[in-house]
């Protein structure tokens, strides 16, 4: 029988939409600038070029209907909504033809920013853990099997706080699609049955206080509400 030094923490999962069961989450994987408006407000070219991903921990992900503590050493934390892909199966070097029979469904989660430490990041030419990886950064909803909505390739995501819309995008305006998304990545990782995708934000990021409310929806999928706190 394996013998641990001290008991080791309880698995990171996230609800799967209309049952009581859980999805185990493995790694959180988020690709960068995936929607044009975005790369523009953020002051990069919207063209199409290679996509680029940073990691997440899955410890990070919290339930929607909870309130995010609003994290140290920050003063400009800012949200950006996302579809999250959810994947049942694994793989190396997945067809783009073939990527989406690893989906098993599909969630709305936010990626939270420490802006400021991420800009101190890049300016230095450090990695962005720092700005990105904090604890409670990856707030997501229920995930929707693909078996029930199929693979949304379009509908709105939108994103309220306090009742004011600050987001608006589609699916179909994401640069790289779920399968390229996918069939890229398993060139450098194996994926594996539990690993999470956030996919991209539309443009119309900002920062967010203490108090706020954050509503944020994917046409089709579902939604997630975050009290900050």
């Amino acid at each position: 029988m394996t013998s641990y030094v001290f008991a080791p923490p309880p698995q990171a999962a996230v609800a799967v939409k209309g049952t009581s069961a859980l999805f185990p989450a493995r790694r959180v994987y988020c690709i960068g600038r995936n929607y044009a408006a975005h790369a523009i407000e953020m002051g990069h070219d919207p063209n199409r070029e290679p996509p680029f991903f940073f990691l997440k921990t899955p410890d990070a992900l919290l339930p929607t209907g909870r309130t995010f503590p609003y994290p140290p050493g920050t003063s400009d934390l800012h949200y950006e909504i996302e579809m999250v892909v959810a994947l049942g199966k694994g793989g190396r070097d997945v067809p783009e033809a073939e990527a989406l029979d690893l989906v098993f469904g599909y969630g709305v989660g936010i990626d939270f920013t420490r802006r400021d430490l991420q800009a101190e990041a890049k300016k230095l030419a450090r990695p962005w853990e720092i700005g990105k990886a904090f604890d409670h950064a990856a707030p997501c909803g229920p995930i929707a099997p693909a078996s029930e909505i199929g693979h949304p390739a379009r509908g709105a995501v939108t994103l309220d706080v306090n009742g004011e819309r600050r987001q608006t995008g589609d699916l179909d305006q994401m640069i790289w699609k779920t399968p390229e998304m996918i069939a890229y990545l398993s060139r450098y990782f194996e994926l594996a049955a539990g690993d999470l995708i956030f996919s991209g934000t539309p443009s119309g990021v900002g920062a967010v206080v203490k108090g706020d409310t954050l509503e944020g929806r994917v046409e089709g999928v579902g939604e997630i509400v975050v009290t900050v706190g």
